[in-house]
């Protein structure tokens, strides 16, 4: 919760903000008040600069989406105004601890329990009158919750202890403050309320260590030896004997200062230190073998300071030295002790698993340079984290109370690599409707927290651009780039050395079958083709009438619809060790039919930074405009909003992992971003129709294709009125040929959530395929051909024995970008018209509109939208006045 904490609250003027970060006001403030920032600052003061300060950030006109996302980047509290609609929409909980409304003074208070603090706008100089019906409303002498006073008026010393004595908080802006005693002295400021009831007036300081608080010692502090503390970023103290001392000159034991905080009486100080070990001394006191004047660490914080010391002198090839060198055996002791943790029981035995698991993590982040107060700070974030709301009635509304929190998922059992791997069977006949809804479910995806890890993404790559981009290539892809972007043409000499001529033919072929059934989707029947010669035959100048629908709906109307291009598409390339040029042809190649002006392609790099030779062929042959070497949500969030190199597109499409289609389905519900995606994904999945006159090698090998996409690939089995023998000869073939494949463990994993439903006939089969909606649909059966008519929902259809997955995966010309999950149902796979918009036309002759005009108006009139009605009326009146033909 935010408290009254400093006498005054200095506010970030926007001008010359990155060199202010430098200065040593800036690092003076950081370490001792709040902060306030208008939002638009943040742009040019990164988060990083703010790091472990706490930072009030001022927004006038907040989204939702925004607030969130600034309290969850760190913000202590947002300063919005009162009437902020924002205001309706977060949490009871979120407001009263982290929003702070802004009003005048001549406005009613709000309430201590609707808000964490306010910030009153004063005409004139401040003073204690303007705050004490604020003060009131807002229980400050109670329970803490600050009034902050703030006019454009220049603030004095004597204002600031004025206002302060009151119990209220002065903002002042920065550019009024100075160390030099040019303007108002900001030390002075912040300590004219400290009072001491020493007769040498110093004031009792607690010097605690960061991490855990650990208390190291009881000393005195001045006027003076704050202001060097402040300063210099090192810790000084007031000696009763010997003067400023600055602690660890000496020793060597230095301090680095985290943080100066006033107590609440206003006559004590604590100092939050980060504690150096010394030549002479191990930590504070003097005595040379104590870290604390208070006896030795304990718990954690000595558990740290032990694992550092075992790290620094290990003898060589001893277990402890192992232990910080063998990843392998650290990650199998952590491992370990935490599934001893996980099977103890009884209190004393989950005290003891707990403390050995604490110890071999801790060692991980010893030996990763991470200590306690690296982990405290990232405790600290992510209790700043607040929850989304759920978009849920609220509870006087709701037509039903909010279930239970499903059980957490037990830990998995071992995998016997004997056991068969088999698809788990089902007679149709003998399950209920429950029991059904349950087989057509997928493997569940962990959509809000992979929402939650990505939205920061956004906003950094958003905020950021190019240099927010090549920090999470560096941070996810693992590579250091010194440019991200990739431009025309893409092939090197060594890049052609490097490709398989028998790929390179595969691709043109592949290349070729793609194109030519994607150019045909443009054609419309002849029918409704208008006629050569007339002008509406050229209104697609690439293609000519092949594209134009026209269609006189009564005679002297006539209605057309043309195609054009979307100018600037983004198309998502998965990568990285992987290589796959055959989804860049299925992105690239219809993009290009559609005549895309801009093609920008974005695919993870691999870990030398280079980018597979044969995408990059694919490239130059569908004419990408540049390539995007960066994969996930960082990839996504360059092309929906653009960076200084990256060129902003306005629609992506492309198969990811489940951060690129949470990044995809974001971006599009921006409206500022301006972008669409192609349809949601997920992981792949096939269903196999097999009768018993299938050819059980067949069914298994297509199965499996799909199964070693990943864990989370399902693979269905609909058996039509399957004997046993070729039921169990599929098994046999599915667990032989799965064991063969370099990926076995990846495919049992996606068997144990697959699964086979007997059926009785086909038109049963058909039926549960719909319900399914599957993103691939084989059909291994007699007369496969007249089930087609049958299909309802399926990304796409393989017809017949001779018709395997692979081949729409990679050559026969239709497109392997489908939808998955289910979204078949609403959603069709890429084609060239994704890559396009459609717009219609109109042309009425004035025999059309006096037919047509009529209608119009009683329909306009019906409406009530005399102004529709005007614009036909007055053209019927001027018809009207001329002879009719």
């Amino acid at each position: 919760m935010l408290q009254q904490s400093s006498p005054l609250l200095p506010a970030l003027a926007p001008e010359s903000i990155a060199d202010w970060a430098r200065s040593e006001l800036a690092q003076a403030i950081k370490r001792s008040a709040p902060l306030l920032v208008p939002v638009e600052a943040l742009e040019q003061l990164h988060w990083k600069d703010l790091s472990r300060a706490p930072i009030l950030v001022q927004v006038d006109e907040p989204t939702y989406d925004q607030a969130i996302d600034l309290l969850n980047a760190g913000a202590t509290a947002l300063v919005v105004p009162a009437t902020s609609p924002v205001l309706d929409e977060l949490e009871e909980s979120v407001r009263a601890s982290r929003i702070v409304v802004t009003v005048t003074e001549d406005r009613a208070a709000p309430s201590h329990k609707d808000t964490a603090g306010v910030l009153v706008r004063c005409a004139g100089t401040p003073n204690a009158a303007s705050a004490q019906r604020f003060l009131d409303a807002m229980q400050t002498k109670v329970c803490g919750k600050p009034v902050y006073l703030q006019s454009s008026a220049p603030v004095s010393l004597d204002e600031v202890k004025a206002v302060h004595a009151s119990g209220a908080t002065l903002v002042v802006p920065t550019t009024q403050l100075s160390l030099d005693g040019s303007k108002l002295d900001y030390v002075d400021a912040l300590l004219c309320a400290l009072v001491s009831d020493r007769e040498d007036g110093l004031f009792p300081t607690v010097v605690v260590a960061e991490p855990l608080s650990t208390s190291l010692g009881l000393v005195y502090s001045s006027a003076e030896s704050i202001r060097a503390s402040l300063t210099t970023g090192s810790a000084h103290y007031q000696s009763r004997k010997r003067g400023l001392w600055h602690k660890g000159a000496t020793s060597g034991a230095t301090q680095n200062v985290v943080r100066v905080v006033l107590d609440c009486d206003e006559d004590a100080i604590e100092f939050q230190v980060e504690q150096h070990a010394g030549e002479q001394a191990v930590g504070f006191c003097h005595l040379t073998d104590r870290a604390s004047c208070f006896g030795s660490l304990r718990g954690l914080a000595k558990l740290e300071q032990t694992l550092r010391a075992r790290k620094a002198s290990a003898p060589p090839n001893s277990y402890t030295a192992r232990l910080f060198n063998d990843a392998g055996l650290l990650g199998a002791k952590i491992r370990e002790e935490a599934q001893e943790l996980v099977d103890a029981q009884d209190p004393a035995h989950v005290a003891f698993e707990a403390a050995d698991l604490l110890y071999f993590a801790l060692a991980k982040c010893i030996q990763s340079g991470v200590g306690l107060a690296d982990i405290e700070h990232s405790l600290d974030t992510k209790s700043m984290k607040v929850t989304r709301r759920k978009g849920d009635a609220k509870p006087a509304y709701a037509a039903a109370p909010t279930p239970a929190p499903a059980a957490a998922p037990k830990a998995p059992a071992p995998v016997d690599p004997a056991a068969p791997i088999r698809l788990p069977v089902y007679r149709l006949s003998e399950t209920s409707p429950a029991q059904q809804v349950e087989l057509l479910k997928r493997p569940g995806i962990r959509t809000n927290e992979v929402l939650e890890r990505v939205r920061p993404i956004l906003s950094a790559v958003r905020s950021r651009g190019d240099a927010a981009l090549q920090e999470y290539t560096a941070k996810l892809d693992r590579v250091e780039l010194a440019s991200n972007v990739r431009l025309p043409p893409f092939q090197t000499d060594a890049d052609r050395a490097a490709m398989d001529p028998a790929v390179r033919e595969a691709i043109d072929v592949a290349y070729g079958n793609i194109l030519r059934f994607h150019q045909a989707q443009g054609h419309v029947a002849p029918e409704v083709a208008p006629p050569a010669d007339a002008a509406s035959a050229q209104w697609v100048p690439h293609a000519g009438l092949r594209e134009v629908m026209e269609v006189e709906t009564m005679p002297g109307v006539v209605c057309t619809r043309f195609p054009r291009a979307i100018e600037r598409v983004g198309i998502y390339v998965p990568g990285g060790s992987a290589v796959l040029p055959s989804t860049a042809l299925m992105l690239g190649v219809p993009a290009q039919v559609a005549g895309c002006k801009t093609i920008v392609l974005a695919t993870p790099p691999r870990a030398d930074g280079s980018i597979a030779p044969e995408v990059l062929y694919v490239a130059d042959k569908v004419n990408v405009s540049c390539i995007v070497c960066a994969g996930g949500a960082q990839a996504v969030a360059a092309m929906a909003y653009g960076t200084e190199s990256v060129p902003k597109v306005d629609k992506i499409a492309g198969p990811g992992n489940q951060y690129v289609t949470a990044a995809k389905m974001l971006v599009q519900n921006e409206v500022d971003a301006q972008v669409s995606i192609d349809m949601p994904a997920g992981p792949s999945e096939v269903l196999v129709v097999a009768d018993d006159q299938a050819e059980p090698a067949f069914v298994a090998s297509d199965l499996l294709s799909q199964a070693e996409h990943g864990p989370d690939s399902q693979v269905v089995l609909v058996g039509i009125a399957l004997s046993a023998e070729r039921l169990a000869a599929i098994e046999e073939a599915v667990d032989a040929q799965a064991r063969a494949l370099p990926r076995v463990d990846v495919v049992r994993q996606a068997i144990d959530k697959s699964v086979t439903v007997l059926v009785a006939s086909r038109g049963e089969a058909m039926q549960w395929s719909n319900r399914y909606a599957p993103e691939h649909l084989i059909l291994h059966t007699a007369d496969p051909e007249a089930l087609v008519p049958l299909v309802e929902n399926a990304g796409s259809v393989f017809v017949g024995a001779w018709s395997p997955e692979s081949c729409g995966d990679y050559a026969s010309g239709t497109n392997h970008t489908l939808p998955t999950y289910g979204y078949a149902r609403q959603y069709s796979g890429v084609s060239t018209s994704t890559f396009q918009k459609h717009i219609t036309a109109q042309r009425l002759d004035a025999p059309g509109l006096r037919k047509l005009g009529p209608h119009v108006v009683a329909l306009a009139e019906c409406e009530g939208l005399e102004a529709h009605a005007n614009a036909v009326r007055v053209r019927l009146q001027h018809l009207a006045k001329q002879p009719a033909p």
